[in-house]
């Protein structure tokens, strides 16, 4: 009896000291376990991420920029350019828009299924608005300042599908991760700006260069052409008709659509993908104009 007494007595205790190290040990594993760092994102996601953020900000700020073109086109300063300026604010609207469509499509898949769900919300958007935009022909001077509230409706509607990015990159390690190393997603970040045209000189002297093609303004049929216009001038080039005026300190250009007025030498109007036109110099005596296709 006394050896059996002294076995369980030993049995419980042993038991007991086993209890007793297992918070112990439980507490050591927690402290040397640790936390396994998150894998930096791709390269192609933070590119793709730094894309989407710059369409979507060029959009914000068309928004933005049409609120305030719409109530200077309702008041103009001058209704005689009423219209021109109406013209001017539909083009611009339509390359913008163009140039996000054109940009988000060329995004393709990113690999995380929640952003991805975000860009086609955002291409919906788009296929409803394109199309409209691409609709209000500029040439009709006279209609295009009445259609600029229509225009303005559209691009209002173009708001933020939700949850937006930064919201989405709270529920995803690998978005947060790439939306935290976009320059494009930063607070203030904007684009770079694209290299200039060398900057018009407004005080040209001395005489004009002589124009390969003289005043001869049927050689710019083909689209390239270097031209002399004294006073004004109406010119076919690549099947595009230009009205150019030649005045002391500028050159104007006018088509159909779009009204441009280039202050001196080195100063470019470009027509879309179809014409390109530079002021290779300009005094009182006229302007030598080069005409390419871009």
């Amino acid at each position: 009896m006394a050896a059996g007494l002294v076995l369980a007595l030993g049995g419980c205790g042993g038991g007991t000291d086993g209890k007793a190290d297992a918070p112990e040990k439980a507490a050591a594993d927690k402290r040397s376990a640790k936390p396994t760092p998150p894998r930096p994102p791709s390269r192609e996601l933070v590119k793709w991420v730094g894309g989407l953020c710059e369409s979507t900000r060029a959009i914000k700020e068309l928004r933005t920029d049409s609120t305030t073109d719409l109530k200077e086109i309702r008041n103009p300063d001058e209704e005689l350019f009423a219209d021109a300026r109406a013209t001017g604010y539909l083009i611009d609207t339509q390359m913008t828009v163009d140039d996000v469509d054109q940009s988000l499509k060329g995004l393709g898949p990113s690999g995380v299924p929640l952003a991805d769900r975000l860009l086609d919300a955002w291409q919906t958007k788009l296929k409803r608005v394109v199309p409209r935009l691409d609709e209000m022909s500029p040439a009709d001077l006279d209609v295009a300042a009445g259609d600029a509230t229509d225009i303005d409706k559209l691009v209002q509607s173009l708001t933020s599908p939700q949850p937006d990015l930064a919201a989405l990159a709270k529920k995803d390690a690998r978005l947060a991760a790439a939306h935290g190393r976009a320059e494009q997603c930063a607070p203030g970040w904007k684009p770079a700006e694209k290299s200039a045209s060398p900057s018009p000189d407004p005080t040209p002297t001395g005489p004009l260069p002589k124009a390969a093609d003289g005043t001869n303004t049927a050689a710019c049929s083909d689209g390239r052409c270097e031209v002399l216009v004294t006073s004004s001038a109406d010119i076919t080039a690549n099947g595009m008709s230009v009205h150019v005026t030649a005045g002391d300190n500028s050159v104007t250009f006018q088509t159909a659509s779009t009204i441009m007025n280039l202050g001196g030498q080195g100063g470019v109007a470009k027509f879309g993908d179809t014409l390109k036109a530079t002021v290779v110099a300009q005094n009182k005596d006229g302007a030598v104009l080069k005409f390419t296709i871009p």
